[in-house]
């Protein structure tokens, strides 16, 4: 069995969020779509559920963060050039995104953040490892 990565968000609009990850990239993948819930698709291996309130909650006796004022977790998707991070994030601003803070450039590896509606934090990056620095 193939191991994927399954990322459950809560969000307020589905449909307005389907649109927004669309506009990052993300296909949306039907079978495991409801009108309360829409899969995003980033790659073979990485999926996005993006779940109503109501239907997250039933996965949780937690209360669902606010991550718009507070940060529950940093997601992190690679792309294959620095042009496709400018790309994306662009596509995502456009589409109502915010960029939180400015391009974080480590000579090896250079990343933006976004955030989308709901204030879920993306850092969309390019990494050259054979820039990395060795160790030691």
């Amino acid at each position: 069995m193939m191991k994927e990565v399954f990322i459950n968000v809560a969000v307020k609009d589905v449909n307005q969020s389907m649109a927004f990850y669309t506009e990052l990239g993300f296909t949306n993948n039907p079978q495991y779509s409801d009108d309360q819930s829409k899969c995003m698709v980033w790659s073979d291996a990485i999926y996005v559920m993006l779940m109503n309130h109501a239907k997250f909650q039933t996965f949780t006796a937690k209360p669902i963060a606010d991550t718009k004022g507070n940060i529950a977790a940093i997601f992190a998707l690679s792309v294959e050039s620095f042009d496709k991070v400018n790309e994306v994030v662009e596509k995502g601003l456009k589409a109502g995104g915010t960029e939180p803070k400015p391009l974080m450039d480590y000579g090896f590896m250079q990343l933006r953040t976004i955030e989308d509606f709901d204030g879920h934090t993306w850092e969309i990056f390019f990494m050259d490892a054979t820039k990395v620095p060795e160790q030691g």
